[in-house]
């Protein structure tokens, strides 16, 4: 199975330089349209609800003294099937030209990250897990709702 830092690597190669909390969101969202999409996990590593957004901790720790990160220092595309790399292509179409705090707030709106923070105020450290069950749930309900893709 790929990694986190596998496919923030590829959104890396792809994009170029890239605020390092912009990346986590992608990473989020390419996970989160995998498993409606390809019915799969993307990566296996958890994803926790943080205070400005779903963080998939193992990246942090690769990238958090970096503010943009021009180049992957971890992971592999070559690891990422084709079809993995079409879906985090698809990610990229549809969330990668706004920006990070735009990406937090969407976040912030979806309940997967607002369930995961439930009884928790406003900036309060969290590493409560957003599973990938009540992601693919509210994303599969996404498309059921607009017959569309994402965003």
């Amino acid at each position: 199975m790929a990694t986190a830092q596998d496919v923030a690597a590829y959104i890396l190669e792809k994009r170029g330089l890239t605020e390092a909390m912009k990346l986590h969101k992608l990473v989020y969202y390419a996970k989160a349209w995998s498993l409606v999409w390809d019915e799969d996990p993307l990566f296996g590593e958890r994803i926790e609800a943080w205070a400005n957004g779903p963080v998939c901790r193992s990246l942090y720790a690769t990238y958090h003294r970096e503010y943009l990160i021009a180049k992957p220092v971890a992971g592999s595309s070559a690891s990422l099937s084709r079809d993995q790399k079409m879906t985090i292509d698809a990610v990229l179409d549809a969330y990668g030209d706004k920006s990070a705090i735009e990406l937090s707030e969407l976040t912030h709106r979806e309940s997967p990250w607002r369930d995961a923070r439930a009884g928790l105020a406003d900036g309060e450290r969290s590493q409560n897990a957003i599973t990938d069950h009540a992601i693919k749930t509210f994303y599969a309900s996404l498309l059921e709702s607009t017959d569309s893709e994402p965003v």
